[in-house]
């Protein structure tokens, strides 16, 4: 719906102001020209923007950026706090094979694995809430940073920005900032490192191009990039080579849901026997995943776990997460009562969200508001005792947008906030970027959905 005046939100101030800026001001011009005319942009995105980006005040960010450092530090706990210190049982009750579990078992006992991801959010008016955290060096959004600067090619967006003292964090940076944490050991003193860019064979005939980009943008971080897929990763002297160049670290762009294959996994087994002799680094180890998927989210949620977490702790993520179950006869509700799973996801279809733990990008995902009775029932039925969490649906909030004609819109959000690891110049936030959707009824708030893009400023509030 578009409005001429900014629509009732009362999380978005600046978004606010910034309307009635252009609302006062009429200005030229559209303020994603420069977005759609960049070719890095429109290969990522597909040529849609939004007409102007999201605004994070700095109050906010800050406890967003700290709550989702809280729940990293307990997914990675998890191990010890629920399963003994087992890897491989973790990985069991999430649902990855026995070929996934020993290859990720295997990357967990090399170097380290500091907080390097993306949060999925929706502000459902009270507050951010967490719907999914890749955890992973895979994550896209190494092109977040170009997509504030076109933005500010918009001279009412530029002087609104510095008249309120805005910033944005450039994402790339941050992750090489991290892979060269992780993979000191491997990084040499006197050269500019020579990073692959790896995806699988399959992956890359599709992602290739955009990794290509990926690798091509290194170079403005004094990294040597070279994009290629595991097929292509030689091992003369028992070191990875690409191309006839020595790779001192792996930019791991494949996931573990990559490695149920046989063919994808054999390729790996060479690169990870190197990993495990010192001789390159990996970035990020295969385990990231474990501690980044939904099933490890309603570990946090269960109730059967909260004995395990301490006050603080416990406040995180009664404030973070939205009630998420495994798919299993018996649970417990939202408030405690233990109860029989099926009944319950039938009588409250329209307010719950079939997810599978393993999949990324809204694969496999059922919309109970979206799906009819039968096959509501169906698809729960069949989850049950699977790789599968039910979840209460959170409502996104409107936020006011400009709708490119000179009024403002209301959409609704899918915030993406990239976590690092905390440094002595920042708290870890790592950028940010926004999908967004004029339906409110959408069941995942996504590119492929039919949302556009748009990224994040962050700072100063009102």
């Amino acid at each position: 719906m578009t409005t001429t005046s900014p629509p009732t939100s009362p999380r978005s101030r600046l978004g606010h102001a910034y309307g009635e800026q252009l609302a006062r001001h009429a200005s030229p011009g559209h303020p994603a020209a420069a977005a759609h005319a960049s070719a890095t942009l429109t290969l990522a995105y597909q040529d849609r923007f939004l007409n102007g980006p999201a605004f994070l005040g700095e109050t906010e960010r800050r406890a967003v950026v700290a709550d989702l450092h809280t729940v990293h530090a307990l997914l990675r706990s998890l191990p010890d706090r629920v399963f003994g210190g087992s890897v491989s049982a973790l990985a069991a009750a999430v649902g990855m094979d026995p070929l996934q579990s020993a290859l990720i078992t295997r990357s967990a006992r090399t170097g380290s694995l500091l907080p390097l991801g993306r949060a999925d959010l929706y502000h459902d008016g009270t507050g951010f809430r967490l719907l999914e955290f890749n955890i992973t060096s895979a994550l896209g959004g190494f092109e977040n940073a170009d997509i504030n600067r076109a933005m500010l090619a918009y001279p009412p967006l530029a002087e609104f920005v510095r008249r309120h003292g805005l910033r944005y964090q450039d994402t790339l940076g941050c992750m090489v900032r991290s892979m060269y944490a992780e993979c000191a050991a491997n990084l040499p003193t006197d050269r500019a490192p020579v990073v692959a860019v790896v995806d699988t064979v399959e992956n890359f005939t599709v992602v290739g191009p955009r990794l290509r980009v990926f690798a091509a943008k290194l170079a403005d971080h004094g990294v040597e990039g070279i994009a290629c897929d595991l097929g292509e990763l030689t091992y003369p002297g028992g070191r990875p080579t690409v191309a006839g160049r020595a790779v001192d670290v792996v930019f791991r762009y494949f996931l573990a849901e990559d490695l149920t294959d046989p063919a994808p996994a054999a390729q790996l087994e060479p690169l990870l026997s190197v990993v495990e002799q010192g001789r390159v680094g990996l970035f990020s180890r295969l385990d990231a995943e474990l501690y980044g998927n939904k099933g490890t989210l309603a570990m946090l949620s269960d109730e059967q776990h909260r004995d395990l977490f301490d006050a603080a702790e416990l406040a995180c993520v009664d404030r973070l997460l939205p009630w998420t179950r495994y798919v299993r006869p018996r649970t417990t509700d939202p408030g405690g009562t233990r109860i029989d799973t099926l009944p319950y996801a039938l009588a409250h279809q329209h307010e719950l969200i079939l997810k599978p733990t393993l999949l990324h990008g809204g694969n496999g995902i059922t919309a109970g508001w979206e799906a009819e009775p039968a096959q509501w029932e169906h698809k729960v039925t069949s989850a049950m005792h699977g790789p599968f969490v039910l979840q209460h649906r959170v409502r996104p909030m409107a936020e006011p947008f400009p709708d490119g004609a000179g009024g403002l819109q209301e959409l609704f959000l899918n915030w993406g906030l990239y976590l690092s690891a905390r440094s002595a110049e920042d708290d870890g936030y790592a950028g940010g970027f926004v999908r967004g959707s004029t339906d409110p009824g959408v069941g995942v708030v996504s590119v492929g959905s039919g949302a556009a893009v748009g990224c994040v400023f962050h700072g100063g509030e009102l």
